[in-house]
């Protein structure tokens, strides 16, 4: 697990590659980290808004040129997330394992999680694989692969029941 100091760092991590480095890759990596400083620490999403905006997104700060995100996806899927959260949490819950409920998942892979679900459901204009990929890449760059494995299965079944007609409904 990655310190959490680092959180709110959205230099590209060692698990995403050059071709997944993109702006809506960025922004998906700023929301994990939002979402996640939100959980910890309590902040409010116009704090947290204000924060990523004008410190972390495309700037440099201390030395690091963070990436360019795109800052309407990244705002749609944090304000979204806090919007649909009490709907979201059960579905995450349904699709993990008997025995471990949401709550007693690292508050990373939760952030991971309610991102990625709430995705699936709204942003349609993203095939629901990419979602998936893109989310477990983001995963990959603070937790290790097994939970990855976690993050990919919890995923694709949330995509399923959102997006059946992509994923079959098996």
């Amino acid at each position: 697990m990655a310190d959490p100091k680092k959180m709110a760092d959205t230099r590209k991590p060692a698990g995403l590659t050059e071709k997944k480095a993109n702006r809506r890759g960025a922004a998906r990596l700023a929301a994990v980290q939002a979402l996640y400083q939100m959980d910890i620490a309590g902040a409010g999403i116009n704090d947290i808004f204000a924060e990523f905006e004008s410190h972390w997104l495309g700037n440099e700060v201390e030395g690091d040129t963070y990436l360019p995100a795109e800052a309407a996806f990244f705002r749609d899927v944090v304000s979204g997330v806090v919007r649909d959260q009490k709907k979201l949490d059960p579905l995450i819950d349904e699709a993990l394992s008997r025995g471990w409920p949401l709550k007693r998942i690292e508050a990373i892979l939760r952030a991971v999680l309610r991102a990625g679900a709430y995705e699936l459901e709204h942003r349609r204009d993203v095939p629901g694989r990419v979602v998936i990929s893109e989310y477990v890449d983001v995963a990959n760059a603070f937790v290790d692969r097994e939970e990855t494995g976690m993050v990919n299965a919890v995923l694709d079944q949330i995509g399923r029941q959102f997006r059946g007609d992509e994923f079959g409904r098996g």
